[in-house]
């Protein structure tokens, strides 16, 4: 196994072999120049070498890795010919959508999303008519080839994407069941966060000669506040509410370590009247869609989670994370806080708060060592009040019975909302259209009234049942 060290600086994707048509595509689509792990891993995949590559949510690996499996790709040859397995839905969902996008320079490359949740006979169906690419969660990419519904034999490509959380969540077997049904002149790609002994097992078994790259995430260029505060364990949920109450972000990512202590916290929050969700890996598909997309379109101020449930999210304008618990890996840490703060983003600024208690100090000391910096300690006495009254979203979300089945789109939401019940485009948010309901975000002040002028109104032509989905909603 070689590595690679990162280049010093990012080139433009004009070295690359790429063709005219895809570069055209990155300059309309805004893409300049590379990010560190794409300039770092793109020459040797586009080279047809296997690789090992380290790298943060956020930082453009999925660009890396789509770049290198669309140039391999026969538009004209209709077989899937790359597949690239993911550890939840939503992850592969925002895969799918990045893949067509940077594929819009080919004419009818064909995506299909495999993942549970949704029934198995319209994947098929979408399989039969022909797909060059799929993207999906390991057991229901297994569930289609136990059931013949997909065909490997003309693959080329094989991505695993975030690796190591696939490997957390007992997935191992499934990637190997995969694999070994894979041509075995296949090209792989392996991407993750952190290197656990795991990813080295996978390596062995099912790469050749992979190429390893590191892309350190870089505290400086995050430009990341962050602060530590010592709490008794008696007192850990309530501090979480004075961080809220006073530095007031307008959208918290709070991490837990075990389910349970995200649902104590949901409701402290909920009782001094924070909008907060819960997110770990018991909530059913359809709960979880729910909370993720209230979450992103601002309709709920906190998420709480466990690290498992909220790998694959990509929240953009992330106000603040909250390390409600000292995680044990320090990699997992700075994987949390680069969450917050992303180069790119309006300002730049990101706050990281973090509550450590007396048995979390040894925790602390390993996130400085790999940091390369002490902790900055603040006083919880320090914390006060900013502002009247509690921190409200500022977006509710309304639920329309009716989906992608009922050929509903976004615009017809949009539409129903600014056309007949009279409403501005800046008073609606976020429109999320699902196969059987679609989720609309709209000023939390006219959020009642919205659902009483929809139901009395029409989308679409047809009338429609809506509801308001939100705690913090009020008159």
């Amino acid at each position: 196994m070689t590595t690679a060290s990162t280049p010093p600086a990012a080139p433009g994707f004009g070295a690359l072999p790429l063709s005219p048509a895809t570069l055209a595509n990155l300059e309309a689509l805004g893409y300049t120049a590379m990010t560190p792990i794409q300039a770092a891993s793109l020459p040797p995949a586009l080279a047809g070498q296997d690789l090992i590559a380290q790298a943060q949510t956020g930082s453009g690996k999925t660009a890396a890795f789509a770049l290198a499996l669309l140039a391999r790709l026969n538009a004209r040859r209709f077989a899937v010919q790359a597949l690239v397995l993911c550890p939840t839905r939503e992850l592969a969902d925002q895969v799918a959508a990045e893949i067509r996008r940077l594929a819009r320079a080919e004419e009818n490359t064909k995506v299909v999303t495999l993942c549970g949740g949704v029934p198995l006979r319209g994947q098929a169906a979408s399989l039969e008519h022909g797909a060059h690419v799929v993207v999906g969660t390991p057991g229901r990419v297994m569930d289609h080839l136990e059931r013949g519904s997909l065909q490997l034999g003309a693959l080329n490509t094989l991505v695993l994407d975030e690796a190591d959380r696939m490997l957390d969540m007992g997935f191992f077997d499934d990637i190997a069941t995969v694999a070994r049904q894979c041509p075995p002149e296949r090209q792989t790609l392996l991407f993750s966060a952190t290197y656990p002994e795991g990813i080295a097992r996978l390596a062995q078994r099912f790469m050749r000669s992979p190429r390893q790259i590191a892309v350190q995430a870089r505290q400086g260029e995050a430009r990341i506040d962050q602060r530590w505060y010592e709490v008794q364990e008696s007192e850990r949920l309530h501090a979480v509410a004075l961080l809220l109450a006073h530095f007031r972000p307008a959208s918290t990512l709070a991490f837990c370590n075990t389910k349970q202590q995200c649902r104590d916290l949901v409701a402290v929050l909920r009782a001094q009247g924070f909008s907060a969700l819960a997110l770990y890996g018991e909530l059913e598909q359809r709960e979880r869609d729910q909370v993720l997309v209230r979450f992103a379109n601002r309709s709920c101020s906190v998420l709480v989670a466990t690290d498992v449930a909220a790998r694959g999210l990509d929240i953009a304008q992330l106000a603040a994370v909250i390390n409600v618990d000292v995680t044990p890996d320090p990699e997992v840490h700075i994987h949390r806080i680069g969450r917050t703060g992303r180069v790119g983003q309006a300002q730049g600024e990101g706050l990281a708060l973090n509550l450590a208690s007396l048995d979390e100090m040894g925790s602390v000391g390993k996130i400085e060592q790999l940091q390369g910096s002490a902790s900055h300690w603040h006083p919880l006495a320090g914390l006060t009040p900013a502002g009247e009254g509690p921190l409200l979203p500022a977006m509710a979300t309304l639920q329309i019975v009716g989906g992608r089945k009922e050929k509903i789109r976004a615009g017809d939401v949009l539409g129903a909302l600014t056309g007949d019940c009279g409403y501005t485009r800046e008073q609606v948010g976020k429109i999320n259209v699902n196969d059987f309901s679609t989720y609309v975000a709209v000023d939390r002040r006219i959020a009642r009234e919205a659902v009483q002028r929809l139901n009395a109104g029409r989308v679409k032509g047809r009338p429609v049942k809506v509801r308001l989905v939100d705690d913090a909603a009020d008159d």
